[in-house]
């Protein structure tokens, strides 16, 4: 017996096929507790940039700490465009969204944010200390 169609935009790619998801507490518990995401920005000429980065999911948004002059806040600084998603590919977490450099300070549940997920504080850190918030704008999930 063939695979059942789920709906007809699916096409031939059936349940595996990417939807728009609202974010579920399934999804909210694997931001909150998942170590990397993958953070895809974009160079100049259009390339993709992408690499694995801690991150927090913090009041509804997504933080990541990086280099001030790493790839991803150069990209950053010249088109907000980003895509982050989770590491499982299995049962995957994408996230459209638009990002933005913070400057210091930074707010005091953010940094508690780092600390107790990563024991890592932000204030002392001289090295990745480029905040980049990401606000979502579309979730897709299968």
């Amino acid at each position: 017996m063939g695979k059942k169609k789920v709906n007809a935009g699916r096409d031939q790619l059936g349940d595996f096929a990417p939807k728009f998801a609202e974010l579920s507490q399934e999804m909210i518990d694997r931001l909150e507790t998942q170590q990397n995401i993958w953070f895809c920005s974009v160079r100049p000429g259009g390339r993709p940039h992408l690499a694995p980065i801690w991150f927090v999911w913090q009041d509804g948004k997504l933080y990541v700490s990086t280099e001030p002059g790493s790839v991803k806040s150069r990209n950053v600084r010249r088109n907000p465009q980003v895509v982050l998603a989770l590491e499982d590919g299995a049962h995957p977490v994408i996230c459209e969204g638009k990002a933005q450099l913070l400057e210091q300070p930074w707010p005091e549940d953010l940094l508690a944010a780092f600390l107790n997920k990563y024991e890592w504080d932000l204030n002392t850190e001289t090295q990745y200390n480029q905040v980049i918030e990401v606000r979502p704008e579309k979730w897709l999930s299968w």
